[in-house]
């Protein structure tokens, strides 16, 4: 994914695939940009001469901020499913044969206007919970959600953490971000990140996304896929 302002262009196998990639770096739904495909790629001859898809997508001008479940629901309906969240977890948590402290709050808006219910996780030695590159934290987050939307009838914009590890780990993304964007602009070289997630990626595209000399882009295939900071007028 190439990233400069609100445009972004991803690469993929093909069209709907890149597509695809490109909403979920974003966080966005299909209704919420614009799509330009810039290559349909092909599949070519017995594999030889394939060419993968690119697109392009813009966000809309005129986008109004995605209004979070916890904006749009009431005081009433807040409480009943952040109950909902913390009893799901504690249940988890229990099957998993690990005790720990539950509870639930609304987190602070992001750069989007998106409110989310954060669960927090508090006890002893509860590293099993994140496990490598967060995936097992993650896992744990997906589960949560579905369970808990399938409760109240909806999607929920929920956030499983652990010991504030997510805080923790979105600080250091953005310093990061920051740093090797410097790196990139003084030796005039691409600075490639190593291999994240999606959700990690995501907060580096948005927190050099207004950055004056750099572009950000994601390249490789999950889950070894990277960032990489590119000066304007350094290698590409």
């Amino acid at each position: 994914m190439t990233e400069s302002r609100a445009t972004l262009e991803m690469i993929a196998p093909t069209v709907d695939e890149a597509i695809d990639k490109a909403l979920e770096e974003l966080g966005l739904t299909d209704d919420e940009v614009e799509v330009e495909v810039l290559d349909e790629g092909s599949k070519g001859m017995l594999g030889i001469g394939a060419r993968q898809a690119r697109v392009r997508l813009t966000v809309k001008d005129s986008q109004p901020a995605p209004r979070s479940a916890a904006q749009a629901q009431t005081p009433a309906d807040m409480d009943n499913t952040m109950s909902i969240a913390s009893h799901t977890v504690t249940e988890l948590l229990d099957r998993m044969g690990i005790r720990a402290e539950v509870s639930c709050r609304v987190g602070a808006a992001d750069e989007e206007g998106q409110t989310p219910i954060i669960v927090d996780i508090q006890g002893n030695d509860l590293s099993i919970l994140i496990g490598k590159r967060a995936e097992t934290l993650n896992a744990l987050q997906y589960v949560t959600r579905l369970i808990v939307g399938k409760e109240v009838g909806g999607g929920v914009n929920l956030i499983v953490d652990v010991e504030g590890y997510r805080e923790r780990r979105e600080r250091g993304l953005r310093e990061l971000a920051q740093r090797m964007a410097q790196q990139a602009l003084k030796t005039g070289h691409s600075q490639t990140l190593e291999p994240m997630p999606p959700g990690e990626r995501r907060i580096i595209h948005l927190e050099l996304q207004n950055m004056e000399g750099v572009r950000t882009e994601s390249t490789g295939e999950e889950p070894k896929r990277k960032v990489v900071i590119i000066p304007d007028e350094g290698e590409q």
